[in-house]
């Protein structure tokens, strides 16, 4: 009878029982797609769009060229600009927009349509704006008091407030981070992934960009306490049309004497 060949018999219990550990942990890894830290550490980007894998100012330009592509964003938040604080709460499209924006003096809502802007505010508003030269209250105020006044282009009122209507002009001037850019950290905007890009400190803030799907930015904070806005409803159909006729005032060629 021939001897047997070393290593040919059973194997140690021992031997045995580190074989079968092995194999589930290898089993283990390879279904929790390495998402335990002893099987190799966890990949932030499975399953993402991809974009928290490139250089910051990408991130960034990809969320811009995103933003700009969509036809319609909701745009909620605040923003402070020259010394004002304004609350927005508005819906922006190619073609128009509809929302309210609010101040520290007033309330009141926004409708354009087209190159048509009207103005809808309580009588307040309307006594603040001067008619017929300084110093001279604008008498109409409270009939103009919860009507769509539909605003001169070539007033005051409708540049300053035609901006708030208008998506590129106004992304544009929101979305825009200065300084140098870096990823700072991963973060969640309603239940969505994002990779948050960082301005210099001081110079920008910092935008909050979708990993999943498109790349939208979902989120921006101003530098300097200068509001935080949040955008959503990206692509989302915005019903735009004109007031009913009995509920819009026709001002004329001009509202207000301010210059």
């Amino acid at each position: 009878m021939s001897a047997i060949p070393p290593g040919a018999g059973p194997r140690p219990l021992a031997a045995t029982r580190r074989t079968a550990r092995a194999a589930l942990v290898g089993a283990a890894c390879a279904v929790l797609a390495v998402a335990v830290t002893g099987c190799g550490g966890e990949d932030p980007d499975a399953g993402t769009n991809g974009v928290g894998k490139l250089p910051a100012a990408k991130i960034e330009s990809k969320a811009r060229a995103a933003a700009q592509r969509a036809d319609t964003v909701h745009l909620s938040g605040n923003v402070v600009s020259q010394g004002r604080t304004y609350k927005l709460d508005m819906r922006l499209a190619k073609d128009g927009a509809k929302g309210e924006l609010t101040t520290k003096a007033a309330a009141f809502q926004l409708l354009r349509v087209g190159d048509a802007l009207y103005l809808k505010a309580n009588a307040a508003f309307w006594a603040g704006e001067k008619s017929g030269g300084p110093g001279k209250p604008n008498q109409a105020a409270g009939k103009l008091e919860g009507k769509y006044v539909k605003v001169p282009a070539s007033d005051p009122v409708y540049q300053r407030f035609s901006g708030f209507t208008d998506k590129d002009t106004l992304l544009a001037g929101l979305l825009g981070l200065h300084g140098k850019l870096t990823t700072d950290n991963r973060s969640d905007i309603d239940g969505v992934r994002t990779v948050r890009v960082a301005a210099g400190a001081g110079s920008g803030g910092t935008l909050d960009v979708s990993l999943e799907g498109t790349p939208y930015p979902l989120r921006l904070q101003r530098a300097g306490g200068a509001g935080v806005v949040r955008l959503a409803d990206w692509g989302r159909s915005v019903d735009l049309k004109a007031p009913p006729k009995g509920q819009v005032v026709d001002y004329g060629s001009k509202i207000s004497g301010k210059g």
